[in-house]
């Protein structure tokens, strides 16, 4: 197995499609074998899913994440953990533990009119959490 978390200092970044990092976890026998941080080299929302599918990456842990992002996560087979946020290890840690506190129905529908200081799915702005649209 192959968990991604969107990545930044220590901690789930809250948009999947402006990530500038993955922190992807090797698991074995359900425990962390190697982690490592990498980048997407600028690259965003549709590109990402080809990124995590090279990497062989079969699970998402993010924030917010919009429906097209999803669409292409599915069509890649690759299983979503959204509305998640704090520290990255300590998510990845509840997943394997079955304990991880997430929205399946998490959402972002905010394009066109991004602000570098939105949050999607942090305790502060909650719309990842209710399962809302991010406005």
């Amino acid at each position: 197995m192959k968990i991604a978390v969107t990545y930044e200092n220590g901690n789930i970044f809250q948009h999947f499609g402006r990530t500038e990092q993955f922190k992807v976890y090797d698991i074995t026998d359900g425990k962390v074998k190697n982690a490592e941080i990498v980048g997407t080299n600028g690259n965003g929302h549709g590109a990402l899913a080809g990124i995590l599918s090279e990497l062989k990456v079969d699970t998402l842990i993010c924030g917010g994440i919009g429906a097209g992002a999803q669409a292409a996560l599915s069509n890649a087979s690759i299983t979503i953990y959204g509305g998640v946020s704090g520290s990255a290890d300590k998510a990845v840690e509840a997943l394997l533990m079955g304990k991880l506190n997430y929205n399946p129905d998490v959402h972002c529908d905010h394009h066109g009119h991004h602000r570098q200081e939105h949050n999607c799915g942090e305790d502060g702005h909650g719309c990842a959490e209710k399962g809302e649209n991010c406005k």
